[in-house]
């Protein structure tokens, strides 16, 4: 039997170029051309994940909040630190809370945008288990969120 011939140069070739960033030349609308807007960012929405099912009980283990919150505890801006500089806290995307005597967790949007999959875990958690889930609203000079 014949063995299949070895190439010394690859079957890919390799091609080196040098690419520039990409402008795109302002577009045009009827005529005049329109000057991007630049786009302002604001701040994620926040929700609460309230301890009530939908059927108004207490949901049950009593510490599944600190539960989640701990589970959600390495999403952190920059990302979690390993190794002796680390220490024990939850994220602040994910914070456990008392509202009106209801266990909550506080999730912030910003979640989905550094782990979308993290995201999908606290809110399927929440239908999954009949949660009562409330948009936050934030007052100005609040310190503390309102229910929306």
């Amino acid at each position: 039997m014949h063995a299949a011939m070895q190439h010394n140069e690859g079957t890919i070739q390799t091609v080196q170029a040098v690419i520039g960033p990409i402008r795109s030349p302002a577009p045009v609308w009827a005529g005049h051309r329109v000057q991007p807007t630049s786009m302002t960012h604001s701040k994620p929405r926040q929700y609460y994940i309230q301890g009530l099912t939908l059927e108004g009980r207490s949901f049950r283990p009593s510490d599944w909040a600190e539960r989640l919150a701990g589970a959600m505890s390495s999403f952190r801006p920059g990302g979690g630190k390993g190794g002796i500089g680390s220490y024990i806290g939850y994220s602040p995307y994910c914070v456990p809370q008392v509202v009106d005597g209801v266990k909550c967790v506080l999730v912030s949007e910003a979640l989905r945008g550094i782990e979308p999959m993290a995201w999908d875990f606290v809110m399927n958690f929440a239908r999954d288990n009949q949660l009562q889930v409330a948009e936050v609203c934030m007052l100005p000079g609040a310190e503390t969120p309102l229910k929306g």
